[in-house]
């Protein structure tokens, strides 16, 4: 009965998004339970996606919405939010891959009261060098170590994957536009909704195959500085102070690259180290691009500005 009285809005950012949204849909077509709605806002359609877009939803309730240009993935979140018309909000990225029970499950997890609810992804890597030594083993630590969080602590792995009821998104309000490059406007919404004392769940339930954009080295450290310059700029809004730096040469070695490296520098050593990769034993080809990724972060985080990169 409760599964007929509650409706479910799922907001899609999306800008280039075309090869990725028609394997969405037919994801969200398998649903177990219709009482949901899709709002797809495209952050300027920049490969004809809103006409893939029509065609791919068919006679499914999706609505879109489009951007003359881009505006930032923060502003797509809110347009969609804004234009919501469910009691559950769910955030979704448009490379996930939703199971048939995806919308029955966000359901079974608010039916308790005001919750924030995280489902991890679980990536999907093609076949890459960078994918067997790194990005495979990686994906796999980072989910056994979020599920071994405290409570206070997993607002942290607020992302793509989540989901609020419309009550609370009222109270916590919108995403932050000034977190326009890659990464941080979710994990500053799980922050403030931590600061209000909303419950924060990680469901394994909601964990959810993820199309992951960062297939080699080259993109990940891309990712990785932008992710470090929005986190400077997270800290600086919040009044946090800066994560501790581990003591150890590792961390020394990271911090002494990091202060001298610019991006299109750490890109070209990435380049170079993914045609390297398939020649190294893996253990080397794992710890070399560890260092690079984290010294890309410590280097973005050095020279935090707002950087207007298509995200």
């Amino acid at each position: 009965m409760r599964v007929k009285s509650v409706s479910v809005s799922i907001i899609v950012p999306s800008r280039g998004g075309a090869a990725r949204l028609p394997q969405l849909f037919g994801a969200l077509r398998a649903q177990t339970v219709r009482n949901w709605e899709a709002v797809v806002v495209l952050d300027g359609d920049i490969d004809d996606s809103e006409r893939i877009c029509r065609a791919a939803a068919g006679n499914l309730p999706v609505r879109t919405i489009v951007f003359p240009e881009n505006e930032g993935r923060s502003r797509a979140l809110n347009a969609g939010f804004a234009a919501a018309t469910g009691d559950i909000l769910v955030r979704c990225d448009d490379d996930l891959v939703p199971a048939p029970d995806y919308v029955a499950q966000q359901i079974a997890e608010h039916a308790d009261g005001p919750v924030g609810v995280i489902g991890l992804y679980r990536n999907i890597f093609p076949d890459t060098p960078y994918a067997s030594v790194y990005g495979r083993p990686n994906d796999e630590r980072f989910r056994r170590e979020a599920y071994a969080k405290s409570a206070d602590a997993v607002w942290h792995y607020w992302a793509g994957n989540a989901s609020i009821s419309r009550s609370t998104y009222e109270k916590v309000g919108e995403y932050d536009p000034r977190f326009r490059a890659y990464g941080y406007e979710d994990v500053d919404m799980g922050y403030r909704l931590y600061q209000l004392g909303v419950r924060i769940h990680l469901s394994p339930e909601l964990e959810t195959n993820h199309m992951v954009a960062a297939t080699t080295t080259r993109v990940r450290v891309k990712r990785a500085y932008y992710s470090g310059s929005a986190r400077r700029v997270f800290e600086d809004k919040h009044a946090l102070p800066p994560v501790e730096h581990q003591a150890g040469l590792w961390s020394k070695s990271v911090k002494h690259a990091a202060r001298r490296a610019e991006l299109g520098a750490l890109m070209r050593r990435a380049e170079n180290l993914d045609k390297r990769l398939p020649r190294l034993p893996g253990w080397l080809g794992q710890k070399l691009v560890a260092h690079l990724v984290e010294t890309a972060a410590g280097a973005g985080y050095g020279h935090a500005v707002e950087l207007q990169a298509d995200f």
